[in-house]
């Protein structure tokens, strides 16, 4: 893994939506739209981040996730000279970017997709892509998970492996720093173990993550050689034990967090582009709760824009389904609605908590107490744990102690994080 990665707290943000880029209806046309993330910076340092994950800026037919040329940026965000500014702004700032790279499909209009239909197998770009060449009807593209948009790579073919390798190239030399695998579960393990040194010879210091929801999170980093996987497992333990109250759920979650972080250091969110806000699935004051959690446990954190001022949007499946977690932000911090800066402020406490005990990237868990509603774990250094029993007073200083207490009735707080000593450094008071 890169060695900046491991202090890296991401501030997530999908820029067709924050720069008001229209993805269906409305105005599609061509403006520099990208630019709206320069007035956005400082706020994201200020938050306590320092890196952008950013979803799709690349030519697309509509959402992003639908590409039609991987070396353009999206004539709805700008050109090259936008992206340019912003990776300038960015570096002025010590914020790394990550790029949204989509290598398991294109976009069904995606020229050089409509070029070798029309050609054939043998032509330029007819090994790029999977396509069913017998088909009744004549030649058509075998398609991402049903959806008739989304034509896939052929990944058994080099052709396909040195043209995903060629575009993450290209924006690494621009002055990006790494890439999101959009849908890495669906491409084989063996097409990213091939892209993926070859990218690293010539960028050493570059950063993967891929998008697995399921399955065997060790297993496909270690035959993918991608650096990390998004932990889809501990979102799911967080909203779901605070939502139901049923904090065993949490406890099974970070036991099966610990076993990860034996063989990498998994990516960690409580909000993303793809899932109903965390202010919606467990209402704004449990938002905190959840976010207590990420900020105490090990991994590299993601923020998901709007989250930090507990926005709220239900994600439904159904066309424009994703619209209200997808959101334009203003021109700058100035038009945010007052309501949200308590939350902001709250983020940037428990951000800063992390920042300030660096050893929690790789820090696993041990439970204390556990029933429905009373949980807390104590958080150690990954190189403690073996060894730590609750009198070694000098390992006790790189620990922390996190209680939850999910009671209405009760007037004690929410969340209480303590330092080693005992000594309580950070509340959340009941609302």
């Amino acid at each position: 893994m890169s060695v900046w990665s491991s202090n890296a707290i991401w501030w997530h943000v999908y820029p067709l939506g924050f720069c008001g880029a229209a993805v269906r209806d409305g105005d599609r046309s061509a403006a520099p739209r990208l630019r709206r993330l320069l007035g956005w910076l400082d706020y994201a340092t200020h938050l306590g981040a320092n890196g952008l994950l950013l979803g799709p800026i690349f030519t697309s037919q509509s959402h992003g996730y639908d590409s039609t040329n991987q070396f353009a940026i999206d004539p709805r965000l700008g050109d090259d000279s936008d992206f340019d500014a912003l990776v300038a702004a960015c570096k002025n700032r010590g914020l790394r970017i990550v790029l949204d790279g989509v290598f398991s499909h294109v976009g069904d209009q995606h020229p050089w997709l409509l070029d070798a239909l029309q050609q054939g197998p043998d032509s330029q770009y007819g090994d790029i892509f999977d396509i069913e060449w017998e088909a009744e009807g004549g030649p058509r593209p075998r398609v991402w998970e049903g959806q008739y948009s989304l034509a896939r790579l052929n990944h058994a073919s080099a052709t396909a492996a040195r043209y995903v390798t060629d575009v993450m190239g290209h924006w690494l030399a621009r002055g990006i720093d790494g890439w999101r695998l959009d849908a890495a579960y669906s491409v084989p393990t063996d097409f990213w173990a091939r892209v993926i040194p070859d990218v690293r010879q010539r960028f050493p210091q570059s950063w993967f993550l891929g998008e697995v929801i399921h399955g065997d999170y060790p297993g496909f980093v270690a035959a993918s050689t991608v650096d990390t996987v998004t932990q889809y497992e501990l979102w799911k333990g967080i909203w779901s034990s605070l939502s139901t109250a049923n904090l065993w759920e949490l406890d099974w979650a970070l036991k099966r967090h610990n076993e990860f972080l034996d063989s990498f250091t998994p990516q960690t969110f409580i909000g993303n582009h793809d899932v109903t806000r965390i202010a919606s699935a467990v209402g704004p004051h449990q938002a905190i709760t959840a976010l207590a959690v990420l900020m105490t446990v090990g991994g590299i954190p993601s923020i998901y824009y709007g989250d930090e001022q507990g926005a709220t949007g239900e994600k439904t499946e159904q066309l424009g389904g994703d619209d209200s977690v997808r959101p334009p932000y203003p021109d700058s911090p100035d038009g945010l609605l007052a309501f949200g800066w308590p939350s902001y402020r709250l983020h940037q406490e428990l951000i800063s908590l992390r920042r300030r005990h660096p050893w929690l990237t790789g820090a696993v868990t041990q439970p204390l107490h556990l029933d429905n509603t009373h949980y807390s774990y104590r958080v150690t250094p990954r190189s403690a744990s073996r060894t730590i029993d609750g009198n070694d007073d000098g390992a006790a200083s790189d620990a922390l102690t996190v209680t939850i207490n999910l009671e209405t009735d009760d007037p004690t707080p929410t969340v209480t994080i303590r330092d080693g000593r005992g000594d309580a450094i950070w509340e959340q008071q009941r609302a």
